[in-house]
């Protein structure tokens, strides 16, 4: 029993124990002073504590291991490390935070401090020279010293991390630092004349050991703006080719690989899925859909989501409507549109034999679709039509709208196909679908809206002639320019130049 409280009694106090810090600036003023920890590059808030002649202490409890900030009046601010609880006193001045810090308490920050600052004295030392250097011309002999002088720093800097790296490799300071130093890349092979075998080589080894210098089962890394750094970078443009199936070529198999159930594979995860959502790229919402399709809505065997981070109400939300959007990528063959024309006859783009067609849906009473359907129409009858491009029109005609639509068609003289879901059409539908279903159309076209996510018109999708997308949301003068290199017209004349105004709607 005696044994059993006290293993209780140390259980209950590791549980309260608090992260113990005292900062003490120089010449800092009586003010506010926040700690604030790093998520990847991120500065989030942690704590408030008051200087008192320039003294600032925090009792904090439940800190995740990582990289944080003293962030003071005037954006001043400087980092440090957190770990394993160790108890961390620093003292340095107002006027050199860096330069004057001194580590009285912490292991780990007296190997940090001492990094940062002999990097901060290299530093000072590479852009002097640097700045000399620029004055020169490449001819003169000084350059080539300067040249070596920049060679030995650089030399000098990474034996400085190689030697933390082995002394201190228990430390989460020394796989931070670990953590930035870039991997070697070897020569590419070469053939017995001395070429270049695989000019892809050195991108393909570098991408296959670009995370050999981080310790991907330690959750602490996320907590830095370092490992940020390298996500960013390793699904960046450098490392990748900016299109959706490039770039999941890479990352399904990675994080994949990756454990999961950890921070390291939430960061990924979140960033990718992140990354895509705010992009304006054509074609990348690929990205966000598959990897919310996979990471997000899938489930195991107990019916968990790997987004171990999301509530079900938030996974509910986020899942609700990929399989709409799934249907709708570029290199899918979407949902055939049935619906009746002006005459009302039933007309549909999949029987159409053109060598490119072009969905448009608009609404007579939108603003900006007054604007583009014009423009379309005369790109249509002036280039298209001739090209065996067909543009099958899809417009907004129920209530009011249906006289509108007909109105704007005969106004404009639109003469490609112009299809709708009338009124009449719509609550005959909601009474009795099954009087067109299968017989002339299906429940995709009569819910068309919804088949094709239309959140805004207008909007243009590009199919090829077996009717797969591959292209979306695009301008007319972007649509007209695409369809001149798709077809190889040699110097096209444009009759729509870039419209500004158009490509910020």
């Amino acid at each position: 029993m005696r044994h059993l409280l006290l293993l209780l009694f140390i259980c209950t106090a590791t549980l309260g124990f608090g992260q113990k810090m005292r900062f003490k600036v120089a010449g800092l003023k009586d003010t506010t002073v926040f700690l604030t920890r790093y998520y990847g590059k991120g500065l989030y808030y942690a704590d408030t504590a008051e200087s008192k002649s320039g003294v600032i202490e925090f009792d904090t409890k439940n800190l995740k291991p990582g990289m944080f900030a003293l962030y003071m009046p005037g954006q001043k601010y400087f980092e440090f490390i957190v770990n394993n609880n160790e108890e961390i006193s620093i003292e340095t001045a107002d006027t050199n935070l860096i330069g004057q810090m001194k580590v009285k308490k912490s292991e780990e920050n007296k190997v940090f401090v001492s990094y940062v600052q002999f990097l901060q004295t290299q530093r000072l030392k590479a852009t002097a020279l640097k700045t000399k250097q620029e004055s020169l011309k490449k001819e003169d002999p000084q350059y080539d010293l300067i040249t070596k002088q920049l060679e030995v720093i650089s030399k000098g800097v990474g034996a400085y991390q190689d030697s933390i790296i082995k002394l201190h490799n228990q430390k989460l300071v020394s796989k931070i630092i670990k953590m930035s130093v870039e991997v070697k890349i070897p020569d590419a092979p070469k053939n017995e004349k001395g070429e270049v075998i695989d000019h892809m080589w050195q991108l393909n080894y570098y991408r296959k050991h670009f995370w050999d210098n981080i310790d991907l089962n330690d959750d602490r890394l996320v907590n830095t703006p370092v490992f940020h750094q390298k996500v960013e970078l390793f699904y960046g443009k450098t490392m990748i080719v900016p299109h959706p199936d490039s770039i999941l070529a890479v990352a399904f198999p990675y994080i994949d690989g990756l454990k999961k159930g950890t921070e390291v594979f939430k960061y990924h995860v979140d960033y990718l899925t992140n990354w895509a959502a705010k992009s304006n790229q054509m074609g990348i919402d690929k990205v966000y859909v598959l990897m919310v399709d996979r990471y997000y809505c899938a489930r195991d065997e107990n019916g968990k989501s790997p987004a171990f981070w999301m509530t079900e109400e938030k996974l509910t939300s986020a899942c609700e409507d990929i399989p709409v959007k799934r249907r709708i990528l570029q290199g899918m063959v979407p949902p055939n549109v049935i619906l009746p024309d002006t005459n009302n006859v039933w007309r549909d783009f999949m029987s159409l034999k053109s060598e490119y067609t072009i969905l448009y849906f608009w609404d007579p009473e939108c603003g900006h679709c007054k604007k583009v359907t014009p423009k379309l129409q005369k790109l249509y009858a002036e280039k298209l039509k001739a090209r065996n491009v067909e543009v099958f029109s899809v417009g907004k005609a129920t209530g009011d709208d249906y006289e509108k639509w007909k109105k704007f068609i005969k106004d404009n003289g639109l003469s490609f196909i112009n299809v709708a879901l009338t009124q009449k059409l719509y609550e005959a539908a909601l009474e009795d679908a099954r009087q067109f279903v299968p017989k002339y159309t299906n429940i995709e076209s009569l819910n068309y809206s919804t088949t094709y996510d239309l959140y805004a018109t207008p909007r243009i999708i590009v199919l090829d002639k077996d009717k797969k997308i591959i292209a979306k949301q695009l301008t007319i003068s972007q649509l007209e320019d695409m369809l001149d290199r798709l077809q190889e017209i040699k110097d096209p004349v444009k009759l729509f130049p870039p419209d500004p105004e158009e490509e910020a709607h």
